[in-house]
């Protein structure tokens, strides 16, 4: 699937592509509706009035953005991530993956939309940190990957050659735009949350696992071809 002779940097997503998706789907729809409700002692429809206000921020930096929802709901979005923190998880092969990664290839860079206090809670909790050569978070730049300006900024801060890049990610708008800005390899994720059914990314390749990216004579250390 992949030549990894042609790839010097990857850069991989985080939550629905290392991370398991669930915890955020869980939290966003069903968690903080809930909490929000119970805490500002509301009339059980305005759950639903919260989910679209959350959906309708999709793609912006404000839907990444846990500082903006805990001012614009008046609640610890943090602490009440905190309350559900045991779903927070690896999906499948992905420590596979990222172990072959670390021993054999290239530079690996976290390009996430999560904010920082996202990172600061997930970090810990997943090891990821230890199998990554940098990470940039969108709220670091500005914008979130949807816009161009996301990697422009990127690339300055990370420089590398789009036409020798693997990106994966679960979100076919956020693919979407690293085609625009000239990445030439590119796949998604066909099941970034477990609890939920596959998803069809028409215009990208899907992986199921990992594993499918790694070559049949796994080389050993970093540099080799």
């Amino acid at each position: 699937m992949i030549d990894w002779r042609e790839i010097d940097t990857v850069l991989l997503d985080m939550d629905g592509t290392l991370l398991d998706l669930h915890f955020d789907s869980h939290f966003w729809l069903e968690h903080l509706p809930k909490r929000y409700v119970e805490l500002h002692q509301l009339d059980i429809a305005s759950q639903e009035t919260l989910r679209a206000r959350i959906i309708g921020e999709q793609g912006t930096l404000n839907w990444y953005s846990l500082a903006y929802w805990s001012r614009e709901l008046g609640v610890d979005i943090v602490a009440l991530k905190r309350e559900v923190q045991h779903l927070i998880g690896l999906r499948s092969d992905a420590l596979d993956f990222l172990t072959w990664l670390k021993q054999a290839h290239p530079r690996v860079v976290l390009a996430t939309n999560a904010d920082r206090a996202s990172l600061a809670l997930k970090l810990p909790l997943t090891g990821l940190e230890n199998y990554l050569d940098a990470i940039i978070s969108s709220e670091d730049v500005g914008a979130a990957k949807e816009e161009q300006a996301f990697w422009f900024a990127l690339q300055e801060r990370e420089p590398f050659d789009p036409a020798r890049t693997l990106f994966i990610d679960d979100n076919a708008n956020v693919l979407e735009s690293a085609r625009e800005f000239g990445i030439k390899h590119l796949l998604g994720i066909k099941q970034p949350d477990s609890q939920r059914p596959e998803k069809e990314l028409q215009a990208f390749i899907a992986l199921d696992r990992f594993a499918q990216l790694l070559p049949s004579n796994l080389p050993g250390q970093r540099g080799e071809r």
